[in-house]
């Protein structure tokens, strides 16, 4: 298992062959990454994400850790930015190694799922007209973890 938090761009495909590279007794391999997109209406110039250094880190592990006793998994992965980003960039990836797909698949939603709504980030859009704001929480995110 591998957590990251890092304020720099990752390559996803890079990291994606390097996590696939070591699994060779698994029969499926299941990637997300997550990328800043625009809003309708008024552009997004940004998004900035903070966090605090140590708590973070121990929450990501902590989801990280509990998706991997709940399915049979070989392997996860989880890396999330911090700082600013511009909408095409990579805000975080999770992938999941597991013999069979369905358990590959459905840690890998687990962990999306927790991700967007307990990992201790807080996100701000600031768009082209100037304006900023915090994103809220939404009830679909809310939502998403009532089948977990």
């Amino acid at each position: 298992m591998r957590v990251t938090v890092q304020e720099a761009a990752f390559d996803l495909g890079a990291e994606s062959n390097a996590f696939a590279a070591g699994h060779t007794d698994m029969g499926a391999i299941v990637t997300f990454t997550g990328v800043v997109r625009d809003l309708p209406g008024d552009p997004l110039v940004a998004m900035e994400i903070e966090h605090y250094p140590g708590m973070t880190e121990a929450a990501l592990t902590d989801i990280a850790t509990r998706a991997q006793e709940r399915w049979h998994l070989g392997d996860v992965l989880v890396i999330h930015r911090y700082g600013r980003m511009a909408p095409g960039e990579p805000i975080m990836m999770v992938a999941t190694a597991a013999p069979h797909r369905r358990d590959a698949f459905e840690a890998a939603e687990y962990l999306m799922d927790f991700l967007k709504s307990r990992a201790p980030f807080w996100k701000r859009e600031i768009t082209a007209n100037g304006a900023s704001a915090w994103v809220e929480a939404k009830d679909t995110d809310e939502d998403a973890l009532d089948r977990w």
